[in-house]
């Protein structure tokens, strides 16, 4: 489904309606989610907020360049619909900022255990204390660590 299959601006507002509640729902199991330090358990929600947020997308673009998709419908259900509107934004801000906060700690945590390895393969290989490795010694100080920014 690309678009809402609506047959009049009344339907189309409950649709919306309804798209826009699921889709605050989603966003707070989310932010849950990160707030519990669970961020792998989101993938569970993924698919469905991800094809309801696109469809939210284009029917907003859809509405704001012609507002007779839903100036008809009943006032209190376009009433209804912006404060759901309004709690999905909230929402929205609140996952953002949770979101934010699970990546960095994951990238501190991240840059903690390759500060951690870097310093342990930098210490000099040798066989008693003050001694220094022999010159024809194997260099097993010379892989590298990869680190990637995304959560």
């Amino acid at each position: 489904m690309a678009e809402l299959a609506a047959r009049d601006p009344s339907e189309r507002v409950e649709l919306l309606l309804k798209m826009t509640r699921r889709l605050t729902e989603l966003l707070d199991q989310e932010t849950d989610l990160f707030e519990t330090h669970r961020p792998q358990d989101t993938r569970l929600l993924q698919a469905e907020k991800q094809q309801l947020a696109n469809i939210y997308r284009k029917e907003t673009a859809r509405i704001a360049q012609d507002k007779s998709l839903v100036s008809s419908a009943p006032q209190e259900r376009r009433a209804a619909l912006a404060q759901a509107t309004e709690t999905f934004h909230e929402s929205l801000e609140r996952n953002r900022i949770a979101g934010l906060a699970m990546r960095q700690v994951t990238e501190g945590i991240v840059r903690a255990v390759a500060d951690e390895v870097a310093r342990t393969r930098a210490a000099p290989a040798s066989y008693a204390p003050g001694q220094t490795p022999r010159p024809d010694a194997p260099n097993y100080n010379s892989s590298a660590i990869t680190l990637n920014k995304s959560v």
